[in-house]
């Protein structure tokens, strides 16, 4: 397969080529780590890695109850970066997010408190609980990764990733997030009940004590900021072939023909999904890029990018049906 994205010179290649077995394995050690304390949700915990390979953000959405909290307390675990939790509540302030400057009377100076955003792991729990200013805070972290305050640009640590978690816009007290957020978020993940069999050894697992014996403790498959920040750069050399690159986007610009959508999916959707595309092909152990890995991010990067017409949503449609029905009239190639 030719790879029409990075083609370095053949010398140059065997001189840098990575270790792409010993990445499959540390992503699998570090997969089934997570598993263990996250039982039953194989597909989400994967959808989170691989946002986390490609250096995005992501939104997890779901009833209280089902373990968001829990998925981003065993991501941080087995990642031996820094952490940091916010509850979004109805009062929560812009400043509670991002930090603020205070000045010393006694010292006639400026000092900047830093908010909770300068964290490697930032879990921003129950966002849809706090008014749209205070959701607003985060968009020039999550795109810039740096904050200003009092006219000077702050840098958050590398690497930075957002895991929100907001409840159903259909529970009492949630506010949407705008459209200028969420298409901030590289994934949006769905995370539902269990089966039986998983939420039995959930339950067994929890009212042992189990799980907070081992959020406790740091697992076989964690990594340094160090070991992260290689396989992220990984992602760049991963093969892509112009097809699969034309593929993903004439899967975005199908968003934009359909009358089933009042609102497509925009560039940044293309850029979402390639690098997706490359951090699932990846978590699979290859080092290029199939079709079948567009297909398999198309959905999460773009459900929350598009917004359904009103007879679509009379009918009972969601995003993700109206989605996959797309995806089905659009060619993929093959290699």
């Amino acid at each position: 397969m030719s790879d029409t994205i990075h083609q370095p010179e053949q010398q140059h290649q065997e001189q840098t080529s990575p270790n792409w077995q010993a990445a499959s394995a540390q992503l699998a050690l570090l997969r089934n780590a997570i598993n263990r304390l996250l039982i039953g949700q194989e597909e989400v915990v994967d959808q989170v890695l691989i946002a986390l390979l490609a250096s995005g953000h992501v939104l997890l959405e779901g009833v209280p109850g089902l373990g968001k909290t829990l998925l981003v307390r065993a991501l941080a675990n087995c990642f031996g970066g820094d952490f940091r939790r916010i509850q979004f509540t109805p009062d929560l302030m812009p400043a509670d997010v991002t930090g603020h400057a205070i000045f010393h009377m006694g010292e006639s100076r400026f000092e900047v408190r830093r908010g909770p955003v300068f964290t490697n792991l930032l879990l921003a729990d129950e966002i849809n609980r706090a008014p749209a200013k205070t959701q607003a805070a985060l968009l020039e972290v999550m795109q810039e990764k740096q904050v200003t305050i009092d006219g000077e640009a702050l840098p958050t640590p590398r690497p930075f990733m957002v895991l929100a978690t907001q409840n159903p816009i259909e529970q009492e007290g949630t506010y949407p997030l705008p459209e200028a957020e969420l298409d901030r978020f590289l994934l949006k993940v769905l995370i539902d009940f269990p089966s039986l069999d998983a939420e039995l050894k959930l339950a067994a697992a929890a009212s042992s004590g189990r799980i907070e014996q081992q959020l406790q403790q740091p697992p076989a498959g964690q990594m340094t900021v160090e070991q992260l920040q290689q396989l992220q750069k990984l992602l760049p050399q991963i093969a892509l072939d112009q097809q699969v690159l034309d593929y993903a986007v004439r899967l975005v610009r199908a968003t934009r023909e359909s009358t089933q959508l009042r609102r497509a999916a925009g560039p940044r959707a293309s850029i979402g999904l390639l690098q997706a595309a490359r951090a699932h092909a990846l978590l699979q152990g290859r080092e290029f890029v199939l079709p079948d890995d567009i297909k398999a991010m198309a959905i999460p990067v773009m459900r929350h990018r598009v917004g359904l017409s009103p007879d679509m949503e009379i009918d009972g449609e969601t995003p993700d049906s109206v989605l996959a029905q797309i995806i089905d009239t659009v060619e993929a190639p093959r290699l």
